[in-house]
C-alpha cells in the first residue's frame, strides 16, 4: 500500500468530508487502545494509517486520547476513527 507521510501539524488542513468508511484492520479499536496506553505512559509514537478524501496518509505522532468517533493527538489534533486503517507500534 502507497502511503504519504505527512507532518502532524498539517491534519487540521486535510478534508475529512466524505463520510464512507475506509478498510479497516480487524483489531483497530485495540491498536488504538494500545497506542493511546503507550502515548500517555512512555511519551511513544505510533504510525497512524487513514484516508482523508484525496488518498492514505501516514503520520508518526502520539495518540493521547480516543473516543468513539476521533482519536485526538499530540497538539489538540483530531481524526475521525471511521478514517483509519492501522495503528502500527
Amino acid at each position: 500500500m502507497e502511503t504519504l507521510l505527512v507532518e502532524k501539524e498539517t491534519i487540521p488542513s486535510l478534508s475529512f468530508k466524505d463520510k464512507s468508511r475506509v478498510q479497516q484492520h480487524p483489531n483497530l479499536r485495540k491498536q488504538i487502545d494500545k497506542a493511546t496506553i503507550l502515548g500517555n505512559t512512555h511519551r511513544r509514537k505510533v504510525f497512524i494509517v487513514f484516508e482523508d478524501d484525496d488518498g492514505v496518509k501516514r503520520v508518526n505522532t502520539t495518540i493521547w486520547a480516543s473516543g468513539t468517533k476521533f482519536v485526538c493527538l499530540k497538539g489538540g489534533i483530531w481524526i475521525p476513527i471511521n478514517r483509519l486503517k492501522e495503528i502500527l507500534v
